[in-house]
């Protein structure tokens, strides 16, 4: 049995549909903000699955202080 390798990175529209289906706009807001993490490879743009998870969780006010 094959163990199914770990995800990353999403593409634009599955970090979108993610983020509860948020337009595209909003989306590169959050990336210009900081908020979320953009990475290209060659043309195509994701955004990591950690910025994602780390977003979601300073929206629940549960993610770690510094």
């Amino acid at each position: 049995m094959q163990e199914t390798p770990t995800r990353h990175l999403a593409t634009i529209d599955e970090a979108r549909t993610a983020l509860g289906g948020i337009g595209r706009s909003t989306l590169y807001k959050l990336v210009q903000n900081g908020e979320l993490t953009k990475v290209s490879i060659g043309r195509r743009g994701f955004i990591t699955i950690d910025s994602i998870d780390a977003y979601v969780d300073r929206l629940r006010g549960t993610a770690p202080r510094d």
